[in-house]
C-alpha cells in the first residue's frame, strides 16, 4: 500500500497485523461509512483466521458513521455480492484476501448492484481516509448491527434458476470438490447435491491456515484433486480459490484445465444461443477466445486485467458474459461478477445438454499451451521496468492496455504486466506447443531480471 493508495487491482490487501491492522480497518470502515452516508450495508468474510477480527473492526468504523450493518458471517464472495442486490442494500463490505496466502487479509467495497465499486469511487474513499475527512455520527445516531443469516441458502437457490436442473440430475454426475479449506465448502457441495450429483469433497473443512493447499487454484497446487477424480472415477473435478469466486476444472482423466479453456467452452455455447453478442475479457485471455469468437460470430470487448474492470465494462455495455483466464466467469443473467459455483453449474449444464464428457468438449477447441511466470519487482520500480521493456519490444504487434502484450506471427503471444496486488511482474505466455510457451516465459523473465539490474 503506497502513500495515498489503499486499493489495488482487487480491493485493499495486506499482511494481517503488519500492513493491515485492526486500527487501520476501523479507519477504513469509517471512511467507507462516510462515503455511503448513513446507509444500510451488508458485511461478511471468508475463512481466514483474521476474518472475524477485521470484520468487527470494520463494523465499528461503519456504525460510528451512522451506517447500519447487516452481518452475514462467513460466505463466498459471490454469495455476499448476490445478497447485497437481493436484500436491496445500499452497498457492502467483504473482508477477504481471495487467493492470497493465509497471513493476508483484505477489504472489498461493493455497490448496491453487487458489483465492486469503480476506481473513481475507490479514490473518493481514499481521499476521505488520507485527509481524515471521516464524518462520525452523534452518540444517539450511531448505526446498528443486525444479523443476516440466510445468504448462502438464497445464493444456491439463485444459481439453480439459470440452468436445466432436470437435465443435469438425469446424468447423476459424480463431482469432486476441492474447497481450499475455505468458504466454497459452505455452498458448492450442497448446490451440486441439489442438482442430483454425487459429491466427493476434499479440503472441505473450514480452516483459515489453509492446510490442504494454498488458496490459489493453480494447476501445480491441484495434484491432489486430479488424483482423486481418477481414483474415485468421477465425471468432473472443481477447485475453488479462497473466496470461491473462481473455479478451475479437472476432467474425468484427471487433466487440469486453465480457465481459458473452460471459459471458451461457456462462450461457445453462449454465442450459439446469443449470436453476435458481446463478451468482455481482459488482455490476459488466450487467443483461443479470439478463435472461438471468429468461429461463432461473436464479438469480444478487451479490457485491462482485473475483475472490477470486467464487471464495470459488462455493466456499461450491458454484456451478459465475461471471463478471465484465471477461472473467473461472470454470468450476467445471474450477476455480473465472478462466481465459482455459477460457473460450475454452467459447465455441468453444457455437459448434460451435449451428453459429452469434459475432455471431449475441450478437445474440440483449437489447442494452445499456456504457461505462467512471475518475477519479483519492488513497487517503486514497476513503472521504470515497463518503460525499458517497451523500448526493447518496439515495432512488434503489441497492445499496451495493461502492461504489454505481444502477439507473434506463429499465433504465440506473451503478456507481461505489473501485479496490482503484489510486488511482482506476472507473465502469461501461450503457443501452439509447450516448449515455445515455456521459452517465452524464460526469455521475458530474464529480460525483466536484466532490466531490474540496471535500475
Amino acid at each position: 500500500m503506497g502513500s495515498n493508495k489503499l486499493f489495488g487491482t482487487n480491493g485493499i490487501r495486506g499482511v494481517a497485523n503488519k500492513e493491515l491492522t485492526p486500527e487501520m480497518a476501523v479507519k477504513v470502515g469509517s471512511a467507507i461509512g462516510t462515503f455511503f452516508k448513513k446507509k444500510n450495508l451488508l458485511l461478511g468474510h471468508d475463512a481466514r483466521t483474521s476474518g472475524p477480527m477485521f470484520a468487527r473492526a470494520v463494523i465499528s468504523g461503519l456504525t460510528a458513521t451512522g451506517c447500519n450493518v447487516f452481518f452475514a458471517g462467513m460466505a463466498p464472495t459471490p454469495a455476499l455480492q448476490y445478497a447485497v442486490k437481493n436484500h436491496c442494500m445500499d452497498g457492502g463490505v467483504i473482508v477477504t484476501a481471495s487467493h492470497n496466502p493465509p497471513h493476508y487479509n483484505g477489504i472489498k467495497v461493493i455497490w448496491n448492484d453487487g458489483i465492486e465499486i469503480s476506481h473513481e469511487q475507490e479514490i473518493e474513499i481514499e481521499k476521505i481516509y488520507f485527509e481524515n475527512k471521516q464524518v462520525l455520527a452523534e452518540w444517539n445516531e450511531l448505526g446498528a448491527k443486525h444479523e443476516l443469516s440466510e445468504v448462502n441458502d438464497e445464493y444456491i437457490e439463485a444459481i439453480k434458476k439459470h440452468i436445466d436442473i432436470a437435465k443435469i440430475a438425469k446424468k447423476h454426475y459424480h463431482v469432486v470438490v476441492d474447497a481450499a479449506n475455505s468458504v466454497g465448502a459452505l455452498t458448492a457441495p450442497r448446490l451440486l447435491r441439489e442438482l442430483g450429483c454425487k459429491v466427493t469433497s476434499i479440503n472441505a473443512n473450514i480452516d483459515g491456515t489453509f492446510p490442504g493447499r494454498t488458496p490459489e487454484p493453480r494447476p501445480e497446487n491441484l495434484k491432489e484433486i486430479a488424483v482423486t477424480v481418477k481414483a474415485v472415477g468421477a465425471d468432473l473435478g472443481v477447485a475453488f480459490d479462497g473466496d470461491a469466486d473462481r473455479s478451475i476444472f479437472i476432467d474425468e482423466n484427471g487433466e487440469v484445465y486453465w480457465g481459458d479453456k473452460t471459459f471458451a467452452l461457456i462462450a461457445k455455447y453462449f454465442w450459439r444461443k446469443n449470436p453476435h453478442a458481446k463478451i468482455v475479457t481482459p488482455v490476459s485471455s488466450s487467443t483461443l477466445i479470439k478463435d472461438i469468437a471468429a468461429a461463432n460470430k461473436g464479438e469480444i470487448v478487451w479490457t485491462k486485467v482485473g475483475s472490477v474492470t470486467v464487471s464495470q465494462t459488462m455493466k456499461k455495455i450491458k454484456a451478459k458474459l465475461g471471463g478471465e483466464e484465471n477461472g473467473g466467469v461472470f454470468y450476467g443473467p445471474h450477476q455480473s461478477v465472478r462466481d465459482g459455483a455459477m460457473t460450475t453449474a454452467l459447465i455441468l449444464n453444457i455437459m448434460a445438454e451435449t451428453g459429452e464428457r469434459l475432455s471431449t468438449l475441450i478437445s474440440e477447441q483449437p489447442q494452445y499451451f499456456i504457461e505462467k511466470g512471475k518475477v519479483e519487482c519492488p513497487e517503486d520500480k514497476k513503472e521504470k521496468v515497463l518503460e525499458k521493456l517497451l523500448e526493447q519490444v518496439k515495432g512488434s504487434n503489441i497492445n499496451t492496455f495493461d502492461g504489454v502484450k505481444i502477439w507473434f506471427e506463429d499465433k504465440s503471444a506473451i503478456l507481461v504486466r505489473p501485479s496490482g496486488t503484489e510486488p511482482i511482474y506476472r507473465l502469461y505466455a501461450e503457443a501452439k506447443n509447450q516448449e515455445k510457451a515455456l521459452k517465452l516465459i524464460d526469455d521475458y523473465s530474464s529480460k525483466l531480471r536484466k532490466i531490474l539490474k540496471t535500475i
